[in-house]
């Protein structure tokens, strides 16, 4: 069981200057901390959003270390039971791109250059709690992402329902 003070949750806009460095919220740096006593963390490219117009946002997810570990593990034994094609997308999006970051003692990190251009992070950016991750978007990509979950949101379900909602 994950104790609910090590979930990342909220929503905090931020930037990101010219070099590609941006300030983690420190509620987000104190999650990182309680989930190992190992400060680093990967940043790799998130699950492409349909935006259904054609076009996908894009967006970083960020990962303590022991998270993204069995997250690499589970992917890597093809747990979900993807297809060849898949797994290796999968792999290529995912896997390859990941890389491993440590915050100063401010809290900033350098956004490897990669990644800041597959997200088109450029100024004005947010940082979305997702769990057991956090995400890193763009303003525009987290507006127009926005949009299409109130299009996807599953209006009068017995599962939301439910869940209390």
């Amino acid at each position: 069981m994950i104790e609910e003070s090590t979930l990342f949750g909220g929503e905090n806009p931020s930037t990101i200057d010219g070099k590609g460095r941006t300030c983690i919220p420190a509620r987000f740096r104190d999650a990182l901390v309680s989930r190992s006593a190992d400060e680093r963390f990967i940043i790799t490219k998130a699950a492409p959003v349909d935006l259904g117009d054609g076009t996908f946002g894009r967006g970083l997810s960020v990962y303590p270390l022991p998270e993204w570990r069995e997250i690499k593990k589970k992917i890597l034994a093809n747990e979900g039971g993807f297809t060849s094609v898949q797994l290796n997308s999968i792999k290529r999006q995912v896997i390859n791109p990941a890389e491993e970051c440590i915050a100063d003692k401010l809290g900033r990190v350098l956004v490897p250059s990669s990644l800041r251009a597959h997200a088109g992070l450029e100024r004005d950016i947010w940082f979305v709690g997702m769990g057991q991750r956090f995400d890193i978007w763009s303003k525009e990509t987290y507006s127009r992402v926005n949009a299409q979950d109130e299009k996807n949101f599953p209006l009068e379900s017995e599962a939301l329902a439910a869940l209390g909602i």
